[in-house]
């Protein structure tokens, strides 16, 4: 287990990983730190890979620490499939509108809401699940496979892994399903292609809003600490745009554009439509 460093003015590992992550010059100082925060806040998304297998053992251990997350009344109503056939990542990255590194990961993990299983148990066992197609369950079978894949995404970063979550899975849900063979009432929540990062490919921390957007005391407050946080984070980010050779549209231009309209959806306005097909009768 990790133990805290003993307390100090500041730590110097900590204050440079919190300036990493917002590049302001009043990130927090922390005075304890330790070697699981530097591999959380050295979290950055990898989407070039080397041509070579994952570790013997590393799926296991990635899904071990991935069923160590919290569950919700431990219904544990989620699942993952592990993708590894060439031609299977290739129809899945088609479907995620051609995204190259979901072809070209060694491994790709398909996160799933699964209701399924508790249906099958029920009527296997001859009890009532009347409380399954409720908005409440499948809400707990979303958040589940989240929690499950961020505890994953720290467990394959510690054996020196990199992964990039893939929403795209959710562009085409039935196509997903088939390919997948899933069956009602299990739906794709997100992608994660998995490998061992090239470390000639440019991947750096992405600089957050700072603290006074997204910390609230007692109550929520729309003001001038959330305004300066955005602005600062805009310039911020214009500079790790440069930095990446991205074109230097800075976060509010590019977190609006991502709302603009359902055009930009990619197919997703169509959820609840997808979901009725998947077997999910919401109410």
């Amino acid at each position: 287990m990790n133990k805290p460093l003993s307390p100090q003015p500041f730590d110097p590992r900590g204050a440079a990983a919190m300036f990493e992550r917002y590049r302001r010059d009043d990130s927090p100082k922390p005075t304890q730190w330790n070697d699981t925060l530097d591999l959380i806040l050295a979290h950055r998304s990898h989407r070039n890979f080397l041509h070579q297998p994952l570790p013997e053992g590393a799926l296991e251990t990635i899904v071990a620490a991935a069923q160590s997350a919290s569950t919700s009344s431990n219904l544990q109503v989620w699942s993952v499939v592990a993708v590894e056939d060439e031609a299977r990542k290739i129809r899945l990255a088609d479907f995620a509108g051609g995204q190259k590194h979901i072809r070209d990961c060694p491994l790709f993990l398909v996160w799933l809401c699964d209701l399924a299983r508790l249906e099958h148990l029920g009527r296997e066992k001859g009890r009532d699940a009347a409380a399954l197609p409720y908005l409440e369950i499948f809400l707990t079978g979303v958040v589940d496979a989240a929690l499950a894949a961020q505890n994953a995404v720290t467990a394959l970063e510690s054996i020196g892994l990199g992964c990039c979550y893939i929403g795209a899975m959710r562009n085409k849900p039935e196509d997903v399903a088939k390919e997948l063979n899933l069956p009602p009432n299990v739906f794709a929540v997100f992608g994660m292609a998995v490998g061992v990062p090239d470390p000639a490919a440019k991947a750096a921390v992405k600089p957050r809003l700072g603290q006074g957007a997204v910390l609230h005391r007692e109550q929520y407050e729309w003001g001038d600490a959330q305004r300066e946080a955005i602005e600062t984070l805009d310039a911020k980010f214009k500079d790790f745009q440069k930095e990446q050779g991205l074109p230097d549209q800075g976060w509010i231009r590019q977190a609006l554009s991502r709302v603009r309209g359902t055009e930009v959806l990619s197919g997703r306005d169509r959820m609840r439509a997808a979901l009725n097909a998947l077997g999910f009768a919401l109410k």
